[in-house]
């Protein structure tokens, strides 16, 4: 999360309240991450967000090295794949993200998605 908040931006909402906030929806099991780490062992790149049922609400992404946040997000649907997650919610479309194949949905679709993504076990 600290990496997402570098460098500080004017408007940055990552600050040392979000941090604890977040921990603790980590420790009760609701906030989650996807590290990247190069062959060194460094830390390359990530994401977080939350996960309810079969949502994943994407907060922030970073990267270190070129594509990592690419890779963390192809681990992550990976990971929403093999354990029947339906919906990631990347918050808007950005030149980036629509690369990797995030569209557009409108309101009334993404609400009924949302409804069966959350209301999965």
């Amino acid at each position: 999360m600290r990496r997402c908040a570098f460098p500080p931006r004017k408007g940055d909402w990552i600050d040392d309240e979000f941090l604890e906030a977040y921990t603790t929806l980590h420790d009760m099991g609701w906030a989650h991450s996807v590290e990247v780490f190069d062959r060194a062992g460094q830390l390359a790149g990530g994401l977080y967000g939350v996960r309810i049922n079969g949502l994943f609400a994407g907060e922030s992404m970073f990267h270190l090295q070129r594509d990592a946040s690419k890779v963390a997000l192809m681990g992550l649907v990976e990971v929403m794949r093999t354990s029947g997650m339906t919906l990631l919610d990347v918050q808007w479309q950005t030149e980036h993200l629509a690369t990797l194949g995030v569209v557009e949905i409108p309101r009334h679709e993404y609400l009924a998605r949302l409804a069966d993504a959350v209301g999965e076990p």
